[in-house]
C-alpha cells in the first residue's frame, strides 16, 4: 500500500494565489488552468474545489495545485481547510483528471548556455522541470530520476544538477562539448516532448539532497539565528547569481569560534576553476560586510 499523499501550503509572490504542494506528482508533463466549474469538467478535483465560493482560478501542474481566490476571504482563514480537503481527495483514490482532459501541445524547446566551468553546460527548457534542486553524481543515485538515468546512459555524463527549468550537465574529461552539445540538447528535448518523466513520486518524498556530502549538509542544517541569517543572505544574494550560471552554493556548517562558513558547491559551481576566486573575492567579502565581521572565512568542502 502506497504512503498517503501530504499537502504543504506554499505562499506565492501574489497575495491572492496560494500553492498546495503534494509530495507526489499530480500530472506529468502537462499544465492546466481552469477559470470556472464548467472549464474544470476534465478534472473532478478542480470541480470540487470550485464549489468553494471564494475560488476564482485553479492551476494544476506537476505536484501542486495553485488557487487564486476572490477578495471575500483571507487565505489565513481558509487555507488549512483547503489543504485538508485536497489531501483527503487525493487519498480517496478518485481521479484527478479524466481521459477527456485537454492536453497542451506546446513544443518543448531547449537551449544551451555555457558556464564558467568548461566541463559544465546549462540546458534551459521552456517549461518547469522540477520544483526544487536535485544533484546526481552517479548513475546509481538516479534510480528515482528517469531523465537523469537516461542521461547517464549516454556515456559522457559525469554529474547532473536539476533546478527549476534547467539541467546542468558536467561531462567526462574525455569528451568535447563541441561534439556532444547538440546531441545532448536534442536528446533532452525529444525525451520531454515524448512525455518522459523527470522524477518519480518517490523522489518527491525523499530528501532533495543526494549522496553522503549532501546528506551531511542536511544534518548540519542551520539551527542558530546566526546560521539562519547566513543562509538568508546566501539565498537572497548568492543563489540568483550562481543559478544564472547553472550552479548552487549551499550552506554546510558555520563555526562561530573561527568565524568560518563551510559551503557545498553544486552544479556548474562544483569543480569550476573560478570557484575559489568567487568564494574569496565575492561571497566572503560580501558576508564579512553584511554580518559585520561575524563571518571571516568561506571554504568549500568539495572544491
Amino acid at each position: 500500500m502506497s504512503e498517503p499523499i501530504k499537502i504543504t501550503i506554499k505562499p506565492t509572490s501574489q497575495p491572492a494565489i496560494v500553492k498546495f504542494q503534494a509530495d507526489a506528482f499530480l500530472v506529468q508533463g502537462e499544465a492546466y488552468e481552469f477559470g470556472n466549474i464548467d472549464q474544470a469538467k476534465p478534472s473532478p478535483l478542480a470541480q470540487e474545489l470550485f464549489y468553494l465560493p471564494f475560488v476564482k482560478t485553479i492551476y494544476l501542474a506537476q505536484n501542486f495545485i495553485a488557487i487564486e481566490k476572490f477578495d471575500i476571504v483571507a487565505w489565513e482563514d481558509v487555507q488549512n481547510e483547503v489543504a485538508q480537503s485536497i489531501e483527503n481527495y487525493l487519498n480517496s483514490g478518485k481521479p484527478i483528471l479524466t481521459e477527456a482532459a485537454p492536453k497542451s501541445k506546446i513544443p518543448v524547446t531547449i537551449y544551451a548556455e555555457s558556464t564558467p566551468n568548461p566541463e559544465t553546460v546549462k540546458f534551459v527548457a521552456n517549461k518547469s522541470l522540477v520544483t526544487r534542486r536535485f544533484e546526481f553524481t552517479s548513475a546509481a543515485s538516479a534510480t528515482e530520476a528517469p531523465l537523469v538515468a537516461a542521461l547517464f546512459d549516454l556515456g559522457y555524463v559525469k554529474e547532473v544538477f536539476l533546478s527549476q527549468n534547467y539541467i546542468s550537465i558536467t561531462k567526462t574529461a574525455t569528451e568535447s562539448w563541441d561534439n556532444i552539445m547538440h546531441p545532448a540538447k536534442d536528446f533532452i528535448a525529444d525525451y520531454l516532448q515524448n512525455g518522459g518523466h523527470v522524477l518519480t513520486d518517490a523522489a518527491l518524498k525523499e530528501d532533495p539532497n543526494e549522496g553522503a556530502e549532501q546528506k551531511a549538509q542536511q544534518q548540519n542544517s542551520p539551527q542558530t539565528d546566526q546560521e539562519k541569517e547566513i543562509v538568508a543572505i546566501l539565498e537572497e544574494f548568492v543563489t540568483p547569481a550562481v543559478a544564472g550560471d547553472g550552479g548552487y552554493i549551499a550552506f554546510d556548517s558555520f563555526d562561530p569560534e573561527t568565524k568560518t562558513l563551510r559551503v557545498l558547491l553544486q552544479g556548474a559551481c562544483s569543480g569550476c576553476p573560478s570557484s575559489t576566486v568567487t568564494l574569496k573575492n565575492g561571497i566572503q567579502t560580501m558576508l564579512k560586510e553584511m554580518t559585520q565581521g561575524r563571518v571571516a572565512l568561506v571554504e568549500a568542502i568539495n572544491d
